[in-house]
């Protein structure tokens, strides 16, 4: 168990902006805070994983070993998977799966890192839960989670045992996963990427817009690609650009198909764009958007936006704890028909003392290599990058 193996689990390489997104900051920490540690990364397209995440750690490896153990059982009731994933992690003599085993039982710990895909939209993942438990059981690794949305709910005891039995570290990031699990609150994961996301790609003043086809219910995504297409109209008559931005490739290219003729090809961002240039945020924008991590992103930037839920039980609750945080933005989640704010919310200003506290926490699981120096040396490059980015923001609004 002591290693130094540090083992991610987490549903990146769709690719998926907000998943990935969540990846790479766990992975930039990391390469900062324990760049000599093997860091395994658990995917379930471990392919585009590592062509996302190349570079990011200096040790970072890719597999799929607990997602295939998970697909494997995906039809299966929760006892059952549970018990079959138990097995094959405590007993060995599956040859398909020794090897990964075996390395993941030299972790030193098992991290559940963020998003939201443990509730009972995918009921078949809390086997990750159980894999990680099992392992635990046999070596002794720490079992963390962060950032975890676990709206709509599954029941508290879902499998063999209680979802979250036996992990040392477990937040959620939203009000309503807290209360169904009776969980510590905390931040979504995304909030240790944003000082290095903002400014990585300057931005044009305008209305960006980005509208999701999947996870919608009936009727939804017409509505939303509707409202967007209302926004943008005001805003032409206003003389102010629309933007496209891709965060799932194809999957958010439905609904540009249906406002090409109000955006031009040329002010569509691709998500191998957003990708490797970055998220272009600048508190001059307004959004009109479902996704989730760009709700957040922007708003921290100082933007101003509508935010669209397209899942009821699900993206409601996630539009509503940015909300909650001060994002300022108005929410579009039934047959309301709200309007652009004319004021920036309180999230920006706000965002230090929320980028600290998701610093404290990550220094919690993960203590700088080299001590009090090294501890010393990433809170002087939090500090740096938090003051750039509130001088950004400031510069930005006037």
């Amino acid at each position: 168990m002591n290693s130094g193996i540090i083992y991610l689990v987490g549903t990146s390489g769709h690719p998926n902006f907000g998943d990935e997104f969540i990846a790479a900051a766990w992975l930039k920490y990391l390469a900062v805070a324990r760049p000599d540690a093997d860091v395994w990364l658990d995917s379930p397209q471990p392919g585009m994983a590592q062509v996302l995440f190349e570079g990011m750690h200096p040790r970072l490896r890719v597999t799929n070993t607990l997602w295939r153990l998970v697909h494997e059982n995906a039809d299966l009731s929760a006892d059952v998977a549970a018990k079959n994933i138990r097995e094959r992690i405590t007993g060995l003599g599956t040859p398909a799966y020794d090897l990964g085993i075996l390395k993941i039982h030299e972790a030193e710990s098992l991290h559940l890192i963020g998003g939201g895909y443990v509730n009972s939209t995918w009921p078949h993942h809390a086997g990750l839960l159980a894999g990680m438990r099992a392992v635990s059981e046999v070596t002794g690794a720490r079992l963390y989670a962060t950032g975890q949305g676990l709206m709509p709910a599954l029941p508290r005891d879902n499998g063999e045992a209680p979802l979250f039995q036996g992990f040392d570290v477990v937040r959620v990031r939203d009000e309503p996963s807290a209360a169904a699990h009776g969980l510590e609150l905390g931040l979504d994961d995304a909030f240790l990427g944003i000082p290095g996301e903002m400014g990585r790609n300057e931005a044009a003043p305008g209305l960006y817009v980005c509208i999701q086809s999947d996870l919608a219910d009936p009727g939804r995504f017409q509505a939303a690609v509707d409202l967007a297409r209302a926004e943008i109209r005001l805003a032409g008559r206003r003389g102010i650009k629309a933007h496209y931005i891709e965060a799932i490739p194809g999957v958010d290219r439905a609904a540009y198909e249906r406002l090409a003729d109000l955006i031009p090809e040329s002010r569509f961002v691709p998500f191998s764009d957003v990708w490797t240039r970055g998220l272009p945020l600048s508190a001059q924008q307004t959004w009109v958007t479902s996704r989730f991590h760009l709700h957040l992103l922007a708003s921290a930037a100082g933007a101003r936006g509508i935010a669209v839920g397209v899942k009821q039980g699900y993206y409601d609750v996630k539009h509503e704890s940015i909300a909650a945080l001060g994002s300022g933005w108005s929410l579009a989640l039934g047959s309301d028909d709200p309007s652009m704010p004319e004021r920036a919310g309180t999230l920006a200003s706000k965002l230090p003392e929320l980028l600290e506290q998701k610093r404290r926490e990550a220094e919690s699981l993960y203590p700088p290599a080299g001590g009090f120096l090294a501890g010393g040396a990433a809170r002087l490059l939090n500090k740096t990058l938090t003051t750039s980015l509130k001088n950004r923001i400031r510069s930005q609004a006037r």
